[in-house]
């Protein structure tokens, strides 16, 4: 067999198995380059499905969303994932990403803001009011709280924050149900394997399943914010035009129809 043969061979079977394991190649790519990769806290999903669909359909160009806890996607593009813009549910994350000079600095931004709510299953859901010393405890009863884990995702570190200010954490604390993210707590209550747990408002306006039973006072933990930057090893044109929308005015029905606030 000649060398071109084998050379064409080999080049052969490595497309396939790059075809099959539907690996996209580092350089040469087309259609890769036209892409633009987004990571995002998942609480962000119906929001932001809304208003990439959006550009792209005046654009032209294409979009690819991952969607988890800002905890595991701080940590991912830490590790090389290629993204093209990170948005995180809390500062925290994005001062993770910053420091490690991941971030065009120059890019970043406080996008949102939004509230912690307790929930219940819509068919037993009864008001609850979250004030200092109320007794979540007596409430949970046998049952677990679902939030998201207590050090690492952002709604998970508010909640703890809150329920610390109300004094009631110590009591809970061994109750909890830790979720990998916002998104997964929010299923645990939905479909009934916790009775209550603690979301962000736009999680629990996005579940016909779940009724907000009270909201958390906004002292009561450090401010909700998320911000949102290109990152570093970013190549991509597009990521300007699809970052440029997400902060424009036409973004911003999409972010309040789910309950967001969108800062100025």
């Amino acid at each position: 067999m000649g060398i071109h043969r084998r050379h064409w061979i080999k080049m052969t079977v490595a497309a396939l198995a790059v075809a099959w394991l539907g690996i996209i190649p580092l350089a040469g790519s087309a259609q890769a380059a036209e892409k633009v990769t987004v990571f995002a806290a998942a609480s962000l999903k119906n929001a932001l499905d809304d208003i990439t669909a959006a550009w792209q359909k005046e654009s032209s160009k294409e979009a690819a969303i991952s969607y988890a806890a800002s905890s595991a996607l701080a940590k991912q593009i830490e590790s090389g994932a290629p993204a093209d813009i990170f948005i995180s549910a809390d500062l925290d994350w994005m001062d993770y990403v910053a420091k490690k000079n991941l971030i065009k600095a120059d890019t970043r931004k406080n996008l949102l803001g939004n509230r912690i709510v307790l929930v219940a299953s819509k068919d037993k859901a009864e008001p609850v009011e979250i004030k200092k010393g109320f007794d979540l405890a007596k409430l949970l009863g046998e049952g677990r709280l679902a939030m998201g884990a207590v050090d690492s995702v952002p709604a998970g570190k508010y909640g703890k924050a809150a329920l610390e200010s109300l004094g009631v954490w110590s009591s809970v604390e061994g109750k909890v149900a830790g979720a990998e993210s916002v998104r997964a707590a929010l299923l645990l209550v939905s479909r009934g394997e916790a009775p209550y747990g603690i979301v962000y408002q736009t999680d629990a306006a996005a579940d016909k399943e779940v009724k907000i039973v009270g909201t958390f006072p906004e002292d009561s933990h450090p401010p909700i914010i998320y911000p949102v930057a290109i990152l570093s090893d970013s190549k991509n044109a597009d990521a300007v035009s699809l970052f440029d929308y997400i902060k424009s005015e036409k973004a911003v029905p999409f972010f309040e129809k789910q309950g967001f606030t969108v800062l100025k």
